[in-house]
């Protein structure tokens, strides 16, 4: 089922009576990126996807972003759906609005898996990329961003033999605004570090990380893994940093031991 909740869009599939998950996902994608997450699970889960505002279907407005109010709205998503309880599945940036949400309300939450992400804020390296990319948006629109972005996000293997998924994907994400765009840029730059809460965390958690993942390579989360008392790392083989997308059946089974435990 699609619905607008505060302008964001929405998607739920599976009984409402049923466990719940909440997937969000990475930079520049939309929900699409789970859907063999949602047929896998949705049997037994309630899955509820939605586009981080911004991006997708979702609505841009200002473009004045941060990851405080995307947490605000991910809240407020748990709020207005009456979700008990849910476990958060966040990649990449999904993961960013993960580990904040579990900092500030942990309570309301059962349990986090953390794919291709890190609990570090961005450093003055990472800074200046972002800006970057704003100026390059500015210079020479979206088209050329995405482009230089998404090849960074996928294995060698993927692009070369997924060719036309790979394609379908970035074309995808052509056609998102480009203050949507730059508004997420901003957001991403400017979030907090949740390193020093990564003990706290008493909610089981995941942690997946792609083998190949050249953004948050496994040396990365595997540390950060580590920091987290109840948690479990996994590498997934072949894969870069949207592994569920590039493995989907590996990453699925991982998700389902989880789920069971």
């Amino acid at each position: 089922m699609n619905r607008n909740i505060n302008n964001l869009s929405v998607f739920t599939t599976g009984g409402k009576e049923n466990p719940s998950i909440v997937l969000i996902h990475g930079f520049p994608f939309d929900h699409f990126m789970w859907d063999e997450q949602v047929k896998k699970f949705n049997k037994n889960y309630y899955c509820i996807t939605y586009d981080v505002r911004g991006l997708g279907s979702s609505l841009v407005g200002d473009g004045q972003f941060t990851l405080e109010s995307f947490v605000d709205d991910l809240e407020n998503l748990i709020d207005n759906l009456i979700l008990d309880k849910p476990i958060l599945c966040g990649l990449s940036m999904g993961g960013y609005i993960s580990l904040r949400a579990v900092e500030r309300m942990e309570k309301k939450l059962g349990g986090l898996i953390l794919c291709d992400t890190k609990s570090l804020a961005d450093n003055d390296e990472g800074k200046i990329s972002r800006a970057r990319g704003i100026r390059q948006i500015n210079d020479e629109g979206t088209k050329k961003y995405i482009e230089h972005f998404i090849a960074n996000c996928f294995s060698e293997r993927f692009k070369q033999t997924r060719k036309r998924e790979y394609e379908s994907i970035v074309n995808r994400a052509k056609k998102y605004n480009a203050l949507g765009v730059k508004g997420c840029l901003l957001a991403m730059a400017g979030r907090t570090d949740t390193t020093n809460y990564l003990q706290n965390i008493s909610i089981p958690t995941l942690v997946i990380c792609g083998e190949e993942d050249k953004l948050t390579p496994p040396d990365v989360m595997k540390s950060m893994s580590d920091k987290i008392k109840n948690s479990k790392f996994v590498s997934i083989d072949g894969a870069g940093h949207i592994s569920p997308v590039e493995a989907p059946k590996r990453v699925n089974e991982e998700i389902e031991i989880f789920l069971n435990q």
